[in-house]
């Protein structure tokens, strides 16, 4: 398989509804829980591209340009956007649904950096 399509396949996509137990005194979500979403979908994009043991080593800047309300339908869209020798990037995506409209906005989009690692957590190559 090609580095194209195993970026393509590892392209990972979650949707979730925003309940208020996840939102803040402004019935928007957290950005903290935003934040471990995020976190959690690059992980999954990063361990299906590689199939190998991979951490989490920084995330880069985190731009929240809509705030995301209670009652909404969000996406979580994961791919890995840079591939180094054993680190890789995955930039992540959120985008906003109403749950009664066609209505869909981007809310946030952050990178993650991740490190391939052995079962002594010692660096290892990434392909």
């Amino acid at each position: 398989m090609t580095t194209d399509e195993r970026i393509k396949a590892s392209e990972t996509r979650i949707f979730k509804a925003v309940f208020p137990n996840t939102t803040n005194h402004y019935d928007t979500l957290f950005g903290g829980t935003a934040m471990h979403m995020m976190d959690e979908v690059a992980f999954i994009t990063a361990t299906r591209f590689t199939r190998k043991r991979m951490v989490t080593v920084s995330s880069d800047r985190i731009d929240f340009t809509r705030p995301i309300p209670a009652g909404t339908i969000i996406e979580l869209i994961g791919t890995v956007s840079h591939i180094g020798n054993t680190s890789l990037k995955v930039q992540v995506e959120i985008y906003i649904e109403e749950m009664y409209s066609f209505e869909r906005e981007k809310a946030i989009t952050g990178t993650f950096t991740f490190v391939a690692i052995d079962e002594n957590k010692h660096k290892i190559s990434v392909l």
